[in-house]
């Protein structure tokens, strides 16, 4: 009694609260997993060195298509190019661009970022998310950070990185801001992906007008438009052939560039050897205006720098670092180094390219995200020191942000068009993201209490139909309001019952064999389990992943590893004991003499009390409705007893829509655009590949 009390005034919630906490704890049994440490992957040097080939037809295209169209955006006229030491200029600040940007800060910084091989913004903010709290849906639990591929630091209360960690898991708003510019960055990558293919195929096929100067424009697109279809149509065939089909193109492509740059060097003006010298940069900026215009064109020179980090999941990092730093880089600075030389000597005959530059506001907006998400990254995960970091970020937005200013200009000129393609999906990922965390917050706001449910007794007030019921929650706790709504209309359920929760985590995979959490729920002739199902963010659902498969076995190895444990500790962890004599202490629940703190509506909590033999033996007695089971055995025969008599899934159909007093945007992104992306997204029963005849759909409509 003095006990009971004393903890009732410790916590100051009641003993209902105390119930709850005991009856419905957090995920903390694995069914059956095996902990296999995710170490990177070592490849012997021919493997190396072959994939480094591969990545050339995969990684590189674009990079080695810029130098069809740099200059000529540079010098767009005839007279634009007044002496020899502007062209010395410009190819100065080609040079350095290519050398800070794609050399030093993404072969040699960013990539080494990497999220256990993944690369892209969103493998930055999954980094972010593990190491800071700043995930906005907060469905996490400390038992995900178990995964071999949940890798994260420990850091020391007072240093820099834990107070960073503090400050951006301190207000609603930092979290939010970071998921838009992760989103931002994303957006613009994709609007830039959209047009850089036609973009580098309408210049490599208008440089046949230099031959032909009488050919139309409209042959011209039409011959770009068959390569295009021709190109995407190779895409369904995978990355592995693909690569292995244009590798050896782009490879003679830069021998071939490389060689012809060294061969203009020697021919036409080796004084634009002088370009390595910085000095020039400045000298070229001292022009004026002229000079500020044509870093749009300048910029040109590192368009596709961002696919050597998004495109990291199909090669290792050494692979592109190998290609890049030796066959890359050194035949662009040969080829515009070459092409200068060229244009020294022919200053009216600047090489001709197909005029246009529009990826190029996307483009430095992708790096200035890079860089800006790098800060956090340099000092959570690698916590480097301070000095670094600031020495990083000045270097990157020394060159980046003269470059931004610069095609800001354009955007009247045709830059809207990538920022247009990036806003659309920026809208498009918020809404479906805000309406997703609205959904999950009425969902856990209107959850009902597990001790509710298990008071109801070992039939939960129902008539226990023969089968297994799979109810889909997004919740990893508590019981979800479609199933009370469920059993309201229809007060029956299966004999066995599984709450399945389907959540996702800021890894790049969970390996199969981890995938599965599983818990029993009360007593076990309740046969309620809890099973959490989790996937990284490059986990794909197939069609012939039979996901009702895995979660019965998961069940079953549970239920073994369950009696196993049953014979080797005194205690249950699944057991109520502490309950029972907390109740034994208290006054009687049975509807008299209640504590003062207790909830009149919920029943004796003293049904729920697992029936043990006294020697906690893997023989203990279980009763599974009504019928008594003396082994393990006999408890998994009745759940595959269970299964045969058929397995009904158990969808929440639920319409999410604005309450009347909402604003107007509010309105028009729940009710409208959120309701048709849920329209037209697959629906989760296909997802999983629930048969039709086993689906059972509850529907409710949610107010936000």
């Amino acid at each position: 009694m003095e006990t009971t009390s004393s903890t009732n005034e410790h916590t100051g919630r009641g003993t209902m609260w105390e119930l709850e906490r005991n009856l419905d704890q957090p995920m903390d049994a694995e069914a059956g997993r095996l902990r296999n440490m995710y170490r990177e992957k070592t490849y012997p040097t021919l493997v190396l060195l072959q994939l480094a080939f591969q990545s050339l037809g995969v990684v590189f295209g674009d990079l080695g298509t810029s130098p069809l169209y740099v200059f000529y955006n540079i010098f767009p006229g005839e007279s634009e190019i007044k002496d020899t030491e502007q062209v010395i200029g410009a190819l100065s600040l080609i040079i350095y661009s290519l050398t800070l940007i794609p050399l030093v800060k993404y072969v040699f910084i960013v990539l080494r970022a990497n999220d256990n091989g993944q690369g892209g913004t969103f493998a930055l903010y999954s980094l972010l998310c593990r190491h800071a709290k700043i995930n906005t849906i907060p469905n996490q639990h400390r038992t995900d950070e178990d995964l071999t591929t949940y890798s994260r630091h420990i850091y020391d209360e007072k240093s820099l990185a834990a107070k960073i960690k503090r400050w951006l898991e301190g207000h609603q708003f930092r979290k939010n801001a970071i998921l838009i510019l992760v989103l931002f960055g994303t957006c613009m990558a994709v609007g830039d992906g959209i047009l850089t293919p036609a973009i580098s195929v309408l210049s490599a096929t208008g440089g046949i007008q230099v031959e032909e100067p009488k050919m139309r424009n409209d042959v011209v697109v039409i011959v770009s438009v068959v390569i295009l279809i021709g190109l995407f149509s190779m895409q369904h065939f995978g990355t592995d052939k693909v690569s292995w089909l244009f590798a050896p193109i782009v490879f003679v492509w830069y021998i071939l560039i490389g060689i012809l740059g060294a061969v203009n060097i020697s021919k036409y003006d080796r004084s634009v050897l002088k370009a390595f010298n910085p000095v020039y940069v400045y000298r070229y900026f001292k022009r004026g205006k002229t000079s500020w215009v044509s870093l749009g064109g300048i910029m040109l020179s590192i368009t596709g720098t961002e696919a050597l980090f998004a495109d990291l999941s199909y090669f290792p990092v050494q692979a592109i670092q190998i290609a890049f730093t030796v066959v890359v880089f050194p035949c662009l600075l040969l080829q515009y180094t070459g092409q200068a030389a060229y244009i020294a000597q022919n200053r009216n005959s600047v090489v001709h390219a197909f005029y246009y530059s529009l990826p190029g506001t996307a483009v430095i907006m992708v790096m200035l995200v890079t860089t800006f998400l790098m800060v956090p990254i340099m000092l959570l995960v690698w916590r480097s020191h301070w000095s670094l970091v600031i020495l990083f970020t000045a270097l990157s937005l020394v060159v980046e942000i003269p470059y931004f200013s610069a095609v800001v200009r354009k955007i009247d000129q045709g830059g809207w068009v990538p920022l247009v393609f990036a806003g659309a999906f920026l809208i498009i990922m918020y809404v479906w993201h805000y309406g997703t965390l609205k959904r999950y917050e009425f969902e856990m706001h209107s959850k009902v209490s597990m001790a509710w449910i298990l008071g109801l007794g070992p039939s939960l007030g129902l008539v226990r139909v023969p089968g297994m019921g799979l109810v889909y929650t997004e919740l990893a706790s508590g019981v979800p309001h479609i199933f009370s709504h469920f059993i309201t209309n229809l007060p029956a359920i299966h004999s066995t019952l599984v709450f399945v929760c389907v959540k996702y985590l800021p890894v790049y995979t969970v390996p199969p064999d981890e995938r599965f959490l599983v818990k029993r729920i009360g007593p076990k002739n309740f046969h309620m389990f809890r099973c959490v199902a989790r996937y990284g963010y490059k986990d794909i659902h197939k069609k012939d992943d039979d996901f009702e498969q895995m979660l019965f076995n998961s069940l079953m190895l549970f239920v073994r590893l369950e009696s196993m444990m049953e014979e080797y500790t005194d205690s249950d962890e699944y057991s109520t004991r502490e309950l029972n004599q907390a109740g034994n202490a208290n006054p009687r629940i049975n509807g008299t003499n209640a504590g003062s703190n207790m909830d009149l509506s919920y029943t004796s909590h003293d049904s729920i009390i697992q029936v043990q033999s006294p020697n906690h033996t893997g023989n203990s007695q279980v009763m599974l409705s009504g019928q008594t089971y003396q082994t393990v055995g006999d408890e998994i025969a009745f759940l595959n007893a269970c299964r045969e008599a058929g397995v009904v899934h158990i969808l929440g159909n639920t319409i999410i829509r604005a309450r009347r007093d909402s604003g107007l945007l509010k309105k028009i992104a729940i009710n409208y655009l959120y309701a048709f992306l849920r329209k037209i997204c697959r629906e989760n029963s296909v997802i999983f590949n629930v048969p039709h005849e086993s689906l059972l759909n509850v529907g409710q409509v949610f107010y936000v």
